[in-house]
Formats: structure tokens, sequence, C-alpha cells
């Protein structure tokens, strides 16, 4: 297995982790911010959607797809929708585009300055959505008492 395939496989298990720690959840639980912080688990995939829109769209090709507009709360069905959706765009550009290859974009502050190539920006989506994910695991322990769902 190469490189480039070896970090897609890690990304995709990341993803697939938090997917599968919601999996099962209502609406009820998916929307109930159980941490100080505030964020719900729906709000936490929808985090994780436009991190994946950022990265990949505005930063690696320097062009993205307008943000969804409007405050109206989206449903479950349609924020895991946007969520994998973006995860398939994302997959598309990093199947397009050589690890050396610079970035188009430039994400504000120092982070900026350390995203060099496609390589760094999907190390950093992996630390995100792993980081992200251990929230999640976290939070559906406190809601229902499960863990350890994720698939690997």
């Amino acid at each position: 297995m190469g490189e480039k395939s070896t970090l897609l496989t890690f990304l995709r298990a990341q993803r697939e982790s938090v997917l599968a720690i919601l999996d099962g959840l209502g609406e009820e639980a998916l929307t109930t911010a159980v941490l100080p912080s505030g964020w719900t688990p729906l709000g936490m995939v929808e985090h994780l959607g436009d991190a994946e829109r950022h990265w990949f769209q505005e930063i690696v090709t320097g062009t993205a797809d307008p943000l969804p507009g409007g405050p109206a709360p989206r449903s479950p069905e349609a924020v895991f929708a946007r969520y994998r959706e973006q995860c398939r765009r994302s997959d598309e550009i990093f199947a397009a585009t050589p690890l050396s290859a610079p970035p188009r974009g430039r994400h504000p502050g120092p982070l900026g300055d350390e995203i060099t190539d496609l390589r760094a920006v999907v190390l950093h989506v992996i630390e995100e959505t792993a980081r992200h994910a251990g929230h999640l695991d976290v939070v559906r322990e406190l809601l229902d008492g499960r863990t350890g769902l994720g698939p690997r």
C-alpha cells in the first residue's frame, strides 16, 4: 500500500468512527448538548462537514461551493447527507491531487504557515476528525452509556 492510499485509509477510518459512534441516536440525543461547551453531536457533524469543505475545497483547490444559507436548523438526515457529500468531494480532490501539491488557498493564522502541501492537509483533517471522534465517544457515553462504537 502506498502513502496516498494509507492516508486515505486512515482518514476514512476516522470518518467511519464518527458515523458509527452516532449511529442509532435519535434526533433528541443528536441535538442535546451534554458538555459545558454547548455543542451538540449534530453540530459536531456539521462542523466536520465544514472542515472537509474548508480544507479540501477552499485550501487545496482555492475554490468552494457556497455554504448552505439560512439560520433554520437542518434535520439530522440533511446534516449527515451533507457530511457524506463533503467527504465524497474531498476524496475526489485527494485522488486528483499529488501529495506534494501546494495549496491554492491559505488557512488564516499560524496553521496556514504549516500547511505546505496536500500531505499536510490530509494529516490535519485526520487529526481533527480523530480528535472530534474522541469528543463524540465521550458524549455518546454520557448520553446512553454506550462505548467502543467505532469500526476498528
